[in-house]
């Protein structure tokens, strides 16, 4: 059984920092495309940033949060992570991990229609 627990979000100023990360169980990390979605309220999720599997290793961001936003992955530790910098008010939003075992398209494109979803962690930019 395939399960994505994400942390590290929270109450933060603008230009902040903060890093998630997604922790995966029951899924071989190399061979799946994995994304950081958001959904902020009253608007539809929208694709954050999303990575290919290891063979790939392709990197999608949205344009709101390139150069601000990196991801990596760890496939030791089975976990990925996404390193926000320079957090601005409209960053605030519920973040949630996917996975995807169509590794390579579903990394290149960050498409929403992923298999497997987190929970979901808040952030939270506000002065």
């Amino acid at each position: 059984q395939v399960r994505l627990v994400e942390s590290g979000g929270g109450l933060v100023q603008p230009g902040d920092s903060l890093r998630l990360s997604c922790a995966a169980s029951g899924v071989t990390l190399d061979y799946y495309a994995i994304g950081w979605f958001r959904q902020a309220p009253g608007k539809e999720r929208e694709g954050v940033s999303c990575i290919s599997s290891s063979s790939d290793g392709s990197t999608y961001y949205a344009d709101s949060v390139k150069g601000r936003f990196t991801i990596s992955r760890d496939n030791n530790k089975r976990t990925v992570y996404l390193q926000m910098n320079s957090l601005k008010p409209e960053d605030t939003a519920v973040y949630y991990c996917a996975a995807d075992g169509h590794g390579i398209s579903y990394g290149r494109r960050c498409l929403k229609t992923y298999t497997y979803w987190g929970q979901g962690t808040q952030v939270t930019v506000s002065s």
